[in-house]
């Protein structure tokens, strides 16, 4: 580790969900690490509750920042922390998730042995009663499997479990702000960061537990959203290096909906199942509706300029 006033930030955005932030704070709160060797800094995204009597508790605890914006989605909110921060490296989680007691150590170690890369742990789902919420880290995990067959040449990685040196962040100009309240800013970063030289380590004893809890009509949304900023995404993608995304082959979908029969009883498999082929479709639906929205402003921006 380098010589700064802490080894580690962690960076939490938040909005509007207080319970499962403190269930976090707690979490962290009782990790097996050095509590003067990190610090946590929740981003308050323009929640209707203020938080400050929510952290009192954890006063003397752990060493808590709380920065304030207006509601303007995870990737500025990321962004808002990391200016903030005071670590050599930093952490980003979310509010829904409870770090395991090693969780730090095991992010030292590897930090240590992977020089200038980009760590990316494990999230595991806790609520496996909650059907919609299981099918989303089913995905989540299957990702991991297909992109990460080599751990240290990771391809895949989430926000929700993610560990960078802090002067490489800075240097890419962090998360990309024009991700507005959807998903696959994660992704783009992670992209942008091996296009700049750098790698990616998939550490899946590194291990944050999630609890969020989703119903039909969120998990339809959470992966329409996906779709929009997979739009987003790939036209960013285009921008920067003249390419297409590689759409992947048929066998990537086909193994997708085998996949949760590798995991447990066949009758929640195949409902699992026949819920990863709804996020697909959500997630198309999500990203042909961003693409019209992108033709509509700009014909609408062309029309001005010759009126």
């Amino acid at each position: 580790m380098e010589n700064g006033k802490f080894n580690f930030s962690i960076i939490i955005p938040t909005y509007n969900r207080s319970g499962r932030l403190s269930s976090c704070l707690e979490a962290i709160s009782r990790l097996d690490y050095p509590a003067d060797l990190f610090e946590v800094i929740i981003v308050d995204d323009g929640g209707e509750t203020p938080l400050d009597g929510l952290l009192a508790p954890f006063s003397g605890r752990v060493r808590v920042t709380l920065v304030r914006q207006a509601h303007a989605g995870v990737a500025i909110g990321r962004n808002t922390g990391a200016e903030r921060a005071k670590g050599d490296f930093l952490v980003f989680t979310d509010d829904d998730c409870q770090p395991a007691p090693d969780w730090l150590k095991r992010l030292e170690s590897s930090c240590k042995e992977e020089n200038d890369c980009i760590i990316g742990g494990r999230t595991v789902n806790v609520l496996q009663e909650n059907l919609f919420s299981t099918a989303s880290q089913t995905l989540v995990s299957y990702l991991f499997s297909y992109y990460n067959v080599t751990p240290r040449q990771a391809r895949f990685l989430t926000g929700s479990n993610l560990t960078m040196p802090s002067r490489h962040f800075h240097a890419l100009d962090g998360f990309d702000t024009s991700f507005y309240l959807m998903g696959a800013e994660d992704r783009e970063f992670c992209d942008r960061w091996q296009y700049s030289g750098f790698r990616m380590v998939y550490a899946p004893e590194v291990i944050v537990y999630h609890s969020h809890y989703l119903t039909l009509r969120s998990y339809v949304r959470q992966h329409f959203n996906y779709g929009r900023g997979a739009f987003h995404f790939q036209r960013l993608y285009y921008e920067r290096i003249r390419k297409r995304v590689k759409v992947e082959p048929l066998s990537f979908y086909l193994g997708m909906v085998r996949y949760p029969f590798l995991q447990g009883h066949f009758l929640k498999a195949f409902l699992i199942s026949i819920l990863l082929c709804i996020s697909q479709a959500a997630n198309l639906t999500g990203f042909f509706s961003e693409r019209s929205k992108r033709k509509n402003r700009v014909d609408t921006g062309k029309n001005e300029l010759t009126s």
